[in-house]
């Protein structure tokens, strides 16, 4: 009887070819996040430490090179993991360990994404993670310290930005056609969401002194903060006066600053035509700020003002952004059709003297419009902030100090001086560059 022959040749097991360097590049990235996260974990001397979190980055990693099957049994067995994890703890009596146990299958979920190619991604997240393991302490003092107002304040900001702008009608409406629902009220968002973001890092790091009163206070309201510092000045008879200086300076770039930023999101064209006098004033500031520094020393830096700053944003304070920046736009709109370039200018120093935020918006607005030209808008943004300045030094005199309404409204004078050289600057080069980019523009 003949025996059956083996086949001459025998078929190989499959098999998946890898490219070397790219797997090891994923790997080591995946590494290099697990033991991120896992260094602080074993600061903390927790159970799950920088070897765990390295091993579970590289599983997610290699299940994630393998395919969606591999990755979905890694992550699988990371949450086994942190089953078995929680159970010593319980019976340990240290309790279950939640936020070790989220850690985990985050770093599973990104060490995948390194394996599936993704960089940024997984590496944001990681670095995230990090951040609010590291900050536990910090993050639960303020959250303990929020008052009801300001969660509430929060949740309003949410739902009009994310419930009522979908909502909002498309494309200009009414009669004269020159309101966009949609754009006013984005632009009423992020003047409240600048402001809400600076009330928070006012209430984290703004009353360690009246440096950072300054800052933080003008980002979110510059006339309460120069109100607060001159009635700390009048209430210490003059002590406070070289620490108000620098505050109230500080506080005027802030706003600037803030003013710059908006005009930079909502017209960057409209930056650029005046980028030389924000960059002159600000610059103008933080010299006047660095030399009284230098002269008075970091003694009185110290000293802190008692702004008590009200929330930026509430319904109240939603409903007066949008009614001013409503009535700034169309009045704007239509005193630039009746008066020229003379109308929306006196339109924007009356709005600098309520909002220079919500004027600089308007402003930027009808230039994105086509409603006027970005240098214009540009222009109407810079006077907007000089006649804020301006309002806000007229609550200095209140002060009763003589030597810091001079040196106050000599600054402001130096601040208005570097402004207008700065449109002048602006200008020149714009004539000199503008046929040489005309020219770069591709034909129709």
């Amino acid at each position: 009887m003949d025996l059956p022959t083996l086949p001459s040749e025998i078929s190989p097991l499959p098999n998946e070819q890898w490219p070397y360097l790219v797997i090891l590049v994923r790997l080591a990235l995946a590494l290099a996040l697990g033991l991120l996260l896992g260094l602080e974990r074993e600061r903390r001397r927790k159970e799950a430490g920088l070897r765990t979190f390295g091993f579970i980055a590289l599983l997610g990693a290699l299940g994630g090179s393998l395919g969606d099957s591999f990755a979905l049994l890694a992550f699988a067995a990371t949450g086994m993991l942190t089953v078995l994890l929680n159970i010593h703890a319980a019976r340990s009596g240290e309790g279950i360990e939640l936020t070790t146990s989220a850690a985990m299958l985050i770093t599973s979920m990104a060490g995948i994404l390194c394996g599936q190619g993704h960089t940024i991604t997984p590496a944001s997240v990681m670095v995230i993670s990090t951040a609010l393991l590291a900050w536990k302490e910090r993050l639960a003092g303020f959250s303990m310290g929020l008052t009801e107002g300001e969660l509430r304040s929060a949740l309003l900001l949410a739902i009009l930005a994310i419930v009522i702008y979908p909502a909002l009608p498309e494309g200009a409406v009414g009669p004269l056609r020159i309101v966009e629902p949609r754009a006013a009220w984005i632009t009423v968002i992020l003047i409240a969401s600048i402001g809400f973001v600076n009330y928070i890092l006012w209430k984290l790091y703004g009353t360690r002194g009246s440096d950072l009163s300054g800052l933080f206070g003008g980002l979110v309201n510059s006339n309460f903060t120069v109100i607060e510092m001159t009635t700390r000045v009048r209430e210490s008879q003059g002590r406070f006066a070289s620490a108000a200086y620098r505050g109230i300076l500080i506080a005027i770039g802030a706003m600037v600053l803030r003013n710059g930023m908006l005009l930079l999101i909502l017209a960057p064209l409209a930056l650029l035509d005046v980028a030389g006098a924000y960059i002159l004033m600000l610059g103008t500031a933080a010299a006047l700020v660095l030399a009284a520094h230098l002269r008075t020393g970091a003694d009185d830096a110290r000293e802190t003002a008692d702004i008590k700053l009200t929330l930026p944003f509430s319904l109240q304070v939603a409903l007066k952004y949008g009614a001013l920046f409503l009535l700034l736009h169309m009045v704007g709109i239509l005193m630039q059709r009746q008066y020229g370039e003379a109308g929306f200018y006196a339109v924007t120093v009356i709005g600098g003297l309520l909002s220079s935020a919500s004027a600089v918006a308007a402003a930027a607005s009808m230039a994105s419009q086509g409603a006027i030209s970005s240098a214009v808008a540009g222009k109407g943004a810079v006077l907007a902030s000089l006649t804020s300045i301006a309002f806000s030094l007229s609550f200095v005199l209140r002060s009763g100090q003589p030597r810091l309404i001079r040196r106050l409204l000599l600054a402001a004078l130096l601040i208005a001086a570097a402004a207008a050289l700065g449109v002048v600057l602006s200008g020149a080069i714009g004539a000199v560059i503008g046929p040489w980019l005309a020219a770069l523009r591709p034909l129709p």
